[in-house]
């Protein structure tokens, strides 16, 4: 009978470790992909400022839209909220826009290079937070499954966040686009 019990005891200590281990795994990778989010966020803040003055010699009077590109920049760069980010993705694409009004510029190597650069992050920028999602997801049921929920809570394990967009965001995006020819 004692050999039963303790049989059980060293079962239940290696299923428990085991279940440990893979939420540690599960929690790293949540991490990492939030940190390639911000790597992502990092290499499109520091191209802004060679768009900036790609644009400067073609667009000198479009010193408002430059300068709004600029301050949206500095204001998502020192928080990571989805807010700052927002108002810098839309000052990004009026930066873009000019692109389109200015036959020159647009012809222009280096506003093209940097471009395409930008729409290259811009689409990494979205693999990198369905990666999140996908991750979270994993871990989060990872955490909420039998026997792991039973202690996953006392041991440290909170939920994952997923990335989502913001409230004031979200009512332009279910919006219905308006297309005119």
């Amino acid at each position: 009978m004692g050999m039963i019990l303790l049989g059980l005891v060293v079962l239940i200590v290696l299923v428990a470790i085991g279940i440990y281990n893979r939420l540690v795994g599960l929690r790293q990778n949540c991490r990492q992909a939030l940190a390639d989010i911000d790597a992502q966020l990092r290499q499109r803040h520091d191209l802004v400022p060679n768009l900036v003055e790609t644009v400067k010699g073609y667009a000198a009077h479009e010193k408002g839209t430059l300068e709004q590109v600029i301050a949206a920049r500095n204001r998502a760069g020192g928080t990571a909220t989805p807010g700052a980010e927002q108002e810098f993705s839309a000052a990004l694409g009026k930066l873009i826009a000019l692109g389109e009004a200015y036959p020159d510029l647009k012809a222009n190597s280096n506003f093209q290079a940097l471009q395409g650069e930008l729409a290259d992050i811009e689409d990494k920028l979205a693999a990198a937070r369905r990666a999140l999602n996908a991750i979270a997801a994993r871990y989060n049921a990872a955490r909420e499954s039998f026997p792991a929920v039973l202690f996953a809570a006392s041991m440290g394990f909170q939920p994952a966040d997923f990335h989502a967009i913001a409230a004031d965001e979200r009512a332009s995006v279910g919006a219905v686009p308006s297309v005119k020819f």
